[in-house]
């Protein structure tokens, strides 16, 4: 079995007439955390939004496992294994912790629902702590953790996560990060968009630098990280051909 997970082959894809992805490949691999990099409008949050059935290409090839999944929908997508954790909080505020997981659950069989929370629970100890208190009452870390272990219910192949860091402390920024790394170490597929980047590349294992659309660079994460040239691929420029 290939360890490609994740491939995108000569994909076209964006909003009405204006595309945002400009033929654009690149492959991520089980198991492991890809860091989408690049400067605002690069494309990054419209690659997760595009695999997961948000956005529908115009051409080319999306694929999971070697099979193509260009036009299935978000619930086929998630019972295919596929979870998105999107930007910002996703939360029922008003709702309980507990209330919450069970809406993360809602397609699976009555009977089963609850052995997956005490799962998800077992696997983020500080959520099982607040299970009964209000979602609003979290921290952001908590609150974050939530909807992690909200999209584990289903006990997805792959989470896509976009910027999981935003408005959360150096230090809870580290316990996401720690969370995601050790969710990959177990098998589970993490393709991440992140703005915090330095932090970013010490915990995946690949980085794809976008550029307008394409891919521009696809190296380790750990070389990347001590690369000179970081800050400019970041912010914007032209950089060295992607390499397999």
């Amino acid at each position: 079995m290939t360890d490609t997970c994740i491939e995108f082959d000569d994909v076209v894809a964006g909003y009405g007439e204006f595309m945002i992805l400009n033929n654009l490949s690149f492959k991520a691999k089980r198991g492991k955390i890809t860091l989408l990099l690049g400067p605002n409008g690069a494309g990054k949050s419209t690659v997760l939004k595009t695999l997961f059935g948000m956005l529908v290409p115009r051409s080319g090839e999306v694929r999971f496992e070697g099979k193509v999944i260009n036009g299935k929908s978000q619930r086929d997508l998630l019972a295919d294994g596929i979870a998105f954790v999107p930007q910002g909080r996703n939360l029922f505020g008003s709702l309980s912790v507990r209330h919450n997981l069970e809406l993360g659950g809602i397609t699976l069989p009555r009977g089963e629902l609850p052995g997956r929370i005490e799962e998800a629970l077992a696997r983020f100890p500080r959520i099982k702590e607040r299970i009964d208190n209000q979602a609003s009452t979290m921290s952001g870390g908590e609150q974050k953790q939530l909807e992690i272990a909200r999209a584990m219910l289903l006990r997805p192949r792959v989470i896509l996560i976009d910027e999981p860091s935003i408005g959360l402390s150096p230090k809870l920024v580290q316990e996401v990060m720690t969370l995601l790394r050790s969710l990959a170490d177990a098998g589970t597929t993490v393709l991440m968009v992140e703005q915090n980047v330095r932090t970013a590349l010490k915990y995946s294992n690949r980085a794809l630098v976008l550029e307008m659309g394409r891919l521009a660079l696809d190296r380790p994460a750990s070389e990347l990280l001590h690369d000179p040239d970081l800050n400019r691929l970041f912010l914007g420029g032209h950089a060295k051909p992607a390499a397999a």
